[in-house]
């Protein structure tokens, strides 16, 4: 079992580098983690729990316990918070973790989950998991 979450760990955070511009696993697992701690502060319910489900187990704990959101952040404020939370990010660089890490969470969450985690998320956020929504 433990083998298999571990597998299932690098798994998810070598995609994550794949689609980044990280060199090292660290750098990835940092971004994971600051973003999955913001996500999970805007979902809830059986949406948040389906998709911790969905996720290495450590990585599942932070959606779970998420950073506090007084408000849903629309898109551009979701990567400016990351980049505050990311040493030396720039909004730039933020907006490639931000989407390295959502759309690594997309393929996990697969197409109905998805669905209904941008139905918590304000406006744009398809564009972040890498799956533009017909308008």
């Amino acid at each position: 079992m433990a083998a298999e979450m571990a597998l299932r760990r690098e798994a998810f955070l070598d995609h994550v580098k794949e689609r980044s511009e990280y060199g090292t696993a660290e750098e990835a697992e940092r971004a994971a983690r600051v973003v999955l701690a913001l996500l999970g502060a805007h979902l809830v319910g059986e949406v948040r729990a389906q998709l911790a489900a969905r996720l290495p187990e450590g990585f599942a704990l932070i959606l779970l316990n998420p950073l506090q959101s007084a408000e849903p952040l629309p898109p551009e404020r979701f990567v400016r918070a990351t980049a505050a939370w990311i040493e030396g990010a720039t909004e730039q660089t933020a907006t490639w973790d931000v989407s390295a890490v959502l759309s690594t969470v997309a393929d996990a969450a697969g197409d109905d989950l998805l669905g209904e985690i941008l139905l918590q998320l304000p406006v744009g956020y398809d564009l972040l998991f890498g799956r533009p929504q017909p308008t």
